[in-house]
């Protein structure tokens, strides 16, 4: 049986990088019948992450807020490649996915395929100190579910 993670990234603090911890809060535990599905909120964990992506799953998707010029809860479906990313600096207390794609690497690397579901940002700071994501990144969460489940059914 393939082994599949499913990794949420993102700052709750921050508006809208709590995408991916909101995707995984909300996937359903039953929503993957008979894969072996890990789903965590790694939230700013960046070594844990990089830990995880290093353990052999045969396919990581991870989950992220991805600011790419398009409109406020645009999806998209990045297939990262690893070889092609430049040396950087994990940071403990934030969450730099490319920097963590990269530890892992040099920890003896991501086995398996590696994609990224992310979702233009609309808020990434508030000033009210008020929590959650915007109305138009909120709305793209069950898409992003629809994805994610679309991803696990043709990898297992």
């Amino acid at each position: 049986m393939k082994r599949i993670l499913v990794a949420g990234i993102g700052n709750i603090f921050q508006g809208d990088d709590a995408f991916g911890c909101e995707v995984v809060r909300q996937l359903k535990p039953g929503a993957f019948d008979g894969a072996a599905v890990a789903v965590t909120d790694f939230g700013i964990r960046s070594y844990d992450l990089a830990y995880a992506l290093t353990d052999g799953y045969d396919t990581v998707i991870l989950v992220d807020a991805v600011g790419r010029g398009q409109p406020p809860g645009t999806l998209y479906l990045i297939e990262p490649c690893v070889e092609g990313l430049n040396e950087g600096a994990v940071d403990a207390h934030r969450m730099n996915p490319v920097a963590v794609i990269q530890m892992a690497h040099s920890l003896g690397g991501v086995k398996g395929k590696l994609y990224l579901v992310g979702c233009e940002p609309a808020v990434l700071e508030r000033d009210n100190g008020e929590m959650g994501l915007s109305a138009e990144v909120g709305a793209a969460v069950p898409q992003a579910i629809a994805m994610i489940e679309s991803l696990v059914k043709e990898a297992a």
